[in-house]
C-alpha cells in the first residue's frame, strides 16, 4: 500500500494507508496506477528503475527515440504525436535534409510509398526506401566499408547504420524507426523533429508550423505530381457492417491477455486504431490489417519492458 507522512506513527515509521505503521523504506512507489513493492524494478523506455524509500531511483541513460507507422495511416512520431493521414503517394517519414532552403547536407532519408487497401479511402505503407550517404576512402586491395547491417528479428527486417538509425519493417504496414539522441532537433518529416516538444512537430517541408495534419503531410510528398490526400469518412460508419466484428476481434488489446501492459501503455488510442483499421480492409486482407494494428500495441508494450505471447494458432499466427 502507498504510504502517507503523519504524526501519529512513532519517529523512523509512517502510515501505511490501512492504519498501521511501518518503516518508511517498506513503502511502495506508483508507477502509471500500479504499485510496486520495494526492491521492484520497471523499465522506462531504455532506463531501469528501482523502488526505494517511496521513490523510483532511475539510470539516466539516452534513449533512442521511435517513430512509429503502421496500419490504415497510423502515425506515432518521435515526440509521440498520434495522428492518422491517408494519402496516395511517396512521402518523406524521416531525413536530416532539414534547412531552411530544403538544401542543406544531411546523411540519411527515409521515404515510404503509400497505395490504397480498401474501398473506402485508406491508404496503408507498402514498401520503404532508405537512402544513406556513404563517405568511405577505398583503398586498392580493399572492399569498401558498407555504413549499415541487415539482419532478422523475429518477423520484422532490420536495418541498422553507423550513424545511429534503425528500421524495423514487418514487410507488410508497420515500421518502426529508431534515432539516435545525437539527432535529436536535427531530422524532418511525417516522424516530426525529435526536439521533445510534440506541440512542433506539424513542421512542413517550408519549416512551417501548421495545426491541419492535411496540410502537413501533404507538404512532405515526394512527388508534386501526387493528388494532395484529402479527409476521408470514418470506415466503421462506410461499412456499418463490419463494426461489430472488428470490435470483438480488437477487444483483445483491452483484454487481460495484455493486462500487464494497461498500466505502462494506455491501450485507447490502439483499440480505436484497431478497429478503424478492421472495417476499412473491405477488400480481403481484413485479418492482416487487424494482426497489424494489435502488433503495433505489442510493439509499444515490448518498447517498455512488456512482453506480451498473445499470438495462437487461431490469432494471427507467425508462420
Amino acid at each position: 500500500t502507498q504510504c502517507i507522512s503523519g504524526c501519529i506513527c512513532p519517529d523512523g515509521l509512517v502510515l501505511d494507508g490501512n492504519s498501521g505503521c511501518i518503516p518508511e523504506e517498506e513503502c511502495s512507489c506508483i508507477h502509471n496506477e500500479a504499485m510496486y513493492r520495494p526492491g521492484e524494478k520497471i523499465n522506462v523506455e531504455c532506463n531501469i528503475c528501482v523502488c526505494k524509500n517511496r521513490k523510483w531511483e532511475c539510470t539516466e541513460d539516452q534513449c533512442l527515440g521511435t517513430c512509429a507507422v503502421y496500419g490504415d495511416g497510423h502515425y506515432n512520431t518521435f515526440d509521440d504525436k498520434t495522428f492518422s493521414f491517408n494519402g496516395n503517394c511517396e512521402y518523406t517519414l524521416v531525413q536530416d535534409h532539414c534547412g531552411k532552403s530544403g538544401t542543406a547536407n544531411g546523411t540519411f532519408r527515409v521515404i515510404t510509398e503509400n497505395i490504397p487497401c480498401g474501398n473506402t479511402g485508406t491508404t496503408c505503407s507498402k514498401s520503404i526506401k532508405v537512402f544513406l550517404e556513404v563517405r568511405s576512402v577505398i583503398k586498392r586491395g580493399q572492399d569498401a566499408e558498407v555504413p549499415y547491417t541487415v539482419r532478422y528479428m523475429g518477423m520484422y527486417l532490420v536495418i541498422e547504420t553507423t550513424s545511429g538509425l534503425i528500421l524495423m519493417w514487418d514487410k507488410k504496414t508497420s515500421i518502426f524507426i529508431k534515432l539516435s539522441p545525437d539527432f535529436k532537433g536535427q531530422i524532418c518529416g511525417l516522424c516530426g523533429n525529435y526536439d521533445g516538444n510534440s506541440i512542433n512537430d506539424f513542421t512542413t517541408r517550408s519549416q512551417s508550423i501548421v495545426e491541419n495534419v492535411l496540410e502537413f503531410g501533404n507538404s512532405w510528398k515526394v512527388s508534386s505530381t501526387c493528388p494532395d490526400a484529402y479527409s476521408i469518412k470514418d470506415p466503421c460508419s462506410t461499412n456499418p457492417y463490419r463494426k461489430s466484428w472488428s470490435e470483438k476481434q480488437c477487444s483483445i488489446i483491452n483484454s487481460n491477455v495484455f493486462a500487464a501492459c494497461h498500466s505502462q501503455v494506455e491501450p485507447a488510442k490502439y483499440y480505436q486504431a484497431c478497429v478503424t483499421d478492421a472495417c476499412a480492409c473491405d477488400t480481403g486482407g481484413d485479418c492482416d490489417c487487424f494482426c497489424t494494428a494489435v502488433a503495433a500495441y505489442a510493439q509499444a508494450c515490448s518498447e517498455v519492458g512488456v512482453c506480451i505471447a498473445w499470438r495462437t494458432p487461431s490469432i494471427c499466427r507467425e508462420f
